[in-house]
């Protein structure tokens, strides 16, 4: 049976409770995970390795956080994503949400948020 969204977003929600150390009510939808939720490079795998457990899914290394693009200088000059790593990121992560990069490429306005991690589940069981 299909898992409805709020159900994904509970999961998800109790993964990342679990994974940093954080209270419930700051896992929102637009909370961000390193900003709001102060997760550091090395808990995104553990999070990954986590939600494949919580969910029963195998998630390629950076399918859902694609790390790769943001050190290749074909995507990223001086802390501006190219047309061509836009392309490339939205092309890779259909579940994100690209509307304020749109408008300032700054990378270090990417965010991964609490609705990124939900969207990339249900997108990959719904695969």
């Amino acid at each position: 049976m299909a898992m409805s969204r709020d159900e994904i977003y509970q999961k998800v929600q109790g993964v990342l409770v679990d994974a940093l150390g954080v209270d419930e009510e700051e896992v929102v939808p637009t909370a961000t995970l390193r900003g709001d939720l102060g997760a550091e490079s090395i808990d995104f795998l553990d999070i990954a390795f986590r939600l494949e457990k919580a969910f029963g899914i195998k998630i390629p290394r950076g399918e859902m956080f694609p790390e790769d693009v943001f050190t290749n200088p074909a995507f990223v000059v001086a802390g501006r994503i190219t047309s061509e790593g836009m392309a490339e990121l939205k092309k890779r992560m259909p579940h994100m949400d690209f509307t304020q990069l749109d408008t300032d490429p700054d990378i270090n306005k990417m965010q991964f948020t609490v609705d990124t991690v939900v969207n990339y589940i249900e997108n990959k069981l719904k695969a």
